[in-house]
C-alpha cells in the first residue's frame, strides 16, 4: 500500500511505503510480530522522512528492559533529535548495529535492513494500528502541516 502526502518544504507529492503486513503506533514506529515472542521495531519511512538524514542513532543495550511509552532509542539528524518511544514491553534481546554504524541505512531502508531492535515481548497485547489506520493518521498529520 503507498500513500501520498504533499510536504511542505516544496509541494510535491511524496509516495510513502506502508507494508501491510506490519502494526504501527502513532508515534512512527513499526512493530513485525510475524514471529511471536520476539517483536522487530523500527521507525517508519514517513517518520525517517519527516527527520531528514540521520546522521547518530543511540541503541539501548541488549537486556535493557522497555515498557510501552519508554524513550528506548535517541535519533538525531541534521533537522532535530527525536526519541523512539516504544509501542511495546519486553527485554531487548538484539539491536542493529549497522545502523549505530551508518544510520542513514535507517533513511535508505526503513522497513527492512534499517529495522532497529528485536524486543521479546510481554505477555500484554501491545495498541498498534494496521497499515490502514496508520495511513489515516499521517493524511490528518500532515493536513495540518
Amino acid at each position: 500500500m503507498s500513500e501520498t502526502s504533499e510536504t511542505e518544504d516544496n509541494e510535491q507529492p511524496l509516495n510513502l511505503d506502508i507494508p501491510e503486513h506490519l502494526e504501527y503506533s502513532d508515534e512512527h514506529v513499526w512493530v513485525d510480530r510475524s514471529d511471536e515472542d520476539l517483536a522487530i521495531l523500527g521507525i517508519t519511512e514517513y517518520a525517517a522522512d519527516q527527520l531528514g538524514e540521520l546522521v547518530f542513532v543511540d541503541l539501548p543495550e541488549p537486556g535493557s528492559r522497555v515498557e510501552a511509552g519508554d524513550e528506548i532509542v535517541e535519533l538525531e539528524s541534521s533537522k532535530a533529535v527525536q526519541p523512539m518511544i516504544s509501542p511495546v514491553a519486553g527485554t531487548v534481546k538484539y539491536v542493529n548495529r549497522d545502523v549505530s554504524d551508518d544510520p542513514s541505512v535507517i533513511n535508505g531502508d526503513p522497513y527492512g535492513e534499517g529495522w532497529i531492535l528485536k524486543v521479546e515481548l510481554d505477555d500484554d497485547e501491545p495498541e498498534l494500528l494496521s497499515a490502514d489506520e496508520y495511513a489515516k493518521i499521517i493524511r490528518w498529520t500532515d493536513a495540518d502541516s
